[in-house]
């Protein structure tokens, strides 16, 4: 019988490859080594001195903390508790719990205590324990943050204090913060001070290689920074924000280097389709009646312009500020990052005051030291307000507040005021109508009736304390540059300001000041003091962006 020939496939025509082939693993190892020296360069490596130091401030403050609790119990003298093993666990989390931490910044610290304490009870009475420390510098308390936070300075690190109660009489340092069942009976202040370090934990367990991850994470950081898109109370993204879009480069790309991720970051997301959220898992909910991310069910989730979706439970949205100016903003950076083959070029800084030909000049004043760092962190979180009224102006296409504030004091007059100043750049529609008045008055009206109201409820009003925003267009500023390095102010040249004009009544310059009873009241700038114009789309140039 005659025996088959035996058939063979014919052979595929070999696939044709488009674009330059994917660099070799010796090519990756150089970009790499590359990177981790101009990463270097600009200081985001700490020295193995500065990182035990930093422990030794954890452990420090770990140990107030625990005596403090037995404190606290010994004066409350609850029946069967025994103060010697109500525990208490402290936990760092953000940066510096992720491992990228760069030389001088902060670390965000995780206090978790017993159901019975009361949250008022950390807030005043630990706050008086760290300030009888002769470590502690700086102490400021913020109770109406969305999360509640004490702000201080202990041995030269800045330090936030979160705090959060269980609903359990001990907290073992074994304790498992990652348990959903934890959260059940917790409030919800407290849900959103231990979500901190639950989101950090889990996004150090859902990336395949640790070490890459970080890497690529302090290189898409310092971009963001010197690109002036890092702060999430401003509307751009803060660090877990951007940890999580690497994180997910990172499940896509689980065997790349470092280098590769980076590269991956900026093509994937310069052709991400926005609003689609971006997430590292699936949605979950435990019925806890927490408020939980999903906009397949709730509508108000359906406007967010950037969701970025934390992995822990309650899941949120940590984009939740970006407004559709900041969305376009990073979009562009994003945009740049993927067309540039540099290192050194990616992390240029942009020079804003030619970027723009209009702009919103925003000051906050202080008579001392003391008073201004809690002055400014007000007005700064109110910005944000601004810039989402500017937005809604029907002739103002973008409104862009540059992240960097330009610190001022006159030289040689100890007595002169502090004063911090923010720019916010504008482009006007000609496209609605030439020859019409762009009236911004009732927009910075509404900035100056938030700060306003805030600063009459958290009664922190001081002789001194003043706040303003009015227009100014590129030609009216000039630099100063100060003898202190890497710092830069912002002054306006001796020349009249432009500022807005209403329809009804005189000019003014949108301000606060204390009135001589101790009340607030609003201050008019005299026109005869600061000569007003109104401003014609027919005059504007707005310069590309």
């Amino acid at each position: 019988m005659p025996r088959r020939r035996r058939r063979t496939a014919p052979s595929r025509p070999k696939q044709k490859v488009y674009g330059p082939p994917p660099p070799t693993r010796e090519e990756e190892c150089a970009q790499e080594n590359d990177l981790i020296e101009i990463l270097k360069s600009f200081g985001c490596f700490e020295s193995d001195v500065e990182l035990r130091h930093r422990e030794n401030v954890v452990q420090r403050l770990e140990s107030l903390f625990k005596e403090w609790l037995i404190e606290m119990c010994l004066q409350m003298n609850l029946p069967g508790i025994v103060p010697q093993k109500v525990g208490g666990k402290l936990v760092p989390f953000g940066s510096h719990h992720l491992g990228v931490a760069s030389k001088g910044a902060d670390i965000d610290v995780l206090c978790v205590g017993p159901g019975f304490l009361q949250r008022k009870d950390f807030f005043s009475s630990f706050v008086r324990k760290l300030k009888r420390q002769r470590e502690v510098k700086d102490i400021r308390v913020i109770e109406e943050a969305f999360v509640p936070v004490v702000k201080l300075t202990f041995e030269g690190i800045e330090i936030d204090l979160v705090f959060a109660r269980v609903a359990r009489n001990r907290v073992p340092q074994e304790m498992d913060l990652l348990r959903e069942d934890w959260l059940q009976g917790t409030d919800l202040l407290s849900v959103r001070s231990l979500n901190g370090y639950r989101v950090t934990e889990e996004i150090l367990r859902l990336v395949p290689d640790v070490q890459n991850f970080r890497l690529a994470l302090r290189t898409i950081k310092l971009w963001a920074k010197q690109r002036n898109i890092y702060s999430n109370s401003l509307g751009f993204l803060g660090g877990v924000s951007w940890a999580i879009l690497v994180a997910r480069i990172c499940q896509e790309y689980p065997n790349a280097s470092a280098s590769t991720l980076v590269t991956k970051f900026f093509k994937e997301y310069n052709m991400w389709k926005w609003p689609n959220p971006i997430m590292l898992r699936e949605l979950k909910d435990c019925h806890f009646n927490l408020p939980v991310w999903d906009a397949r069910v709730n509508l108000a989730d359906r406007s967010h312009s950037m969701p970025i979706i934390t992995p822990a439970y309650p899941m949120q949205n940590t984009a939740f500020n970006v407004t559709p100016s900041t969305l376009a903003i990073m979009k562009e950076e994003i945009q740049r990052g993927h067309t540039i083959a540099g290192w050194s070029q990616l992390f240029e800084k942009p020079n804003f005051l030619r970027k723009y030909k209009h702009y919103v000049l925003l000051q906050a004043t202080s008579a001392t030291e003391e008073q201004h760092p809690a002055w400014v962190g007000l007005v700064e979180s109110r910005i944000r307000h601004l810039v989402v009224n500017l937005e809604r102006n029907v002739l103002v296409t973008r409104a862009h507040i540059n992240v960097q504030s330009y610190p001022e004091r006159s030289m040689g007059n100890a007595r002169a005021p502090i004063r911090t100043k923010w720019l916010i750049g504008l482009v006007f529609n000609e496209q609605g109508g030439q020859h019409l008045s762009i009236d911004l008055t009732p927009n910075l009206q509404r900035f100056s009736d938030i700060v306003h109201s805030v600063a009459g409820r958290c009664q922190m009003f001081r002789e001194g304390m003043s706040t303003s925003a009015r227009y100014m267009s590129q030609k009216d500023f000039s630099w100063d540059l100060p003898q202190e390095p890497g710092r830069r102010v912002i002054s306006e040249k001796p020349q009249p300001s432009q500022e807005f004009k209403s329809d009804e009544g005189p000019s003014e310059e949108v301000s606060l000041s204390q009135s001589k009873s101790g009340g607030l009241k609003r201050a008019r700038t005299p026109e005869s003091e600061s000569p007003s114009k109104r401003v014609r789309t027919d005059l504007l140039r707005p310069a590309e962006t």
